[in-house]
């Protein structure tokens, strides 16, 4: 048994796959979730899990050269967005219409989803290279 870290085996075996320039997605509770890829679904009730936690989580456990966020998280969630960037220190960050990012996960290794209720926090991680 684990006795720390990421306890999640499935989360657990995303992570230690994914390779550079893959891509996994954590998603608030509303996010459309692709039938091809594949579904860690996290949330049990409104906000739980709570975003944030699941994301440093996950960050703690890749490398990430560069997020995609939504545009719409700047004016319709903006604290949310400012801690988000808060997490981002030294990572590239594109923002793309939410329409887009949709699309986008749809080649996405995984999505991770949380209870999150605060629109459009959803985020494209780029793994980096560990050297």
């Amino acid at each position: 048994m684990l006795k720390g870290g990421i306890l999640n085996p499935q989360i657990a075996k995303v992570l230690a796959d994914t390779g550079h320039m893959d891509t996994i997605v954590v998603s608030d509770a509303g996010l459309p979730m692709p039938l091809q890829v594949e579904r860690i679904d996290l949330a049990w009730k409104p906000n739980e899990p709570r975003y944030l936690p699941v994301l440093d989580e996950i960050m703690s456990g890749i490398v990430v050269e560069k997020v995609i966020l939504a545009e719409e998280l700047k004016t319709v969630s903006p604290e949310m967005h400012k801690e988000i960037l808060k997490r981002l220190e030294g990572i590239e960050v594109e923002y793309v219409e939410h329409v887009e990012l949709k699309e986008m996960t749809k080649s996405a290794r995984a999505i991770i989803r949380t209870g999150e209720f605060t629109p459009y926090p959803s985020i494209i991680l780029v793994a980096g290279c560990a050297y």
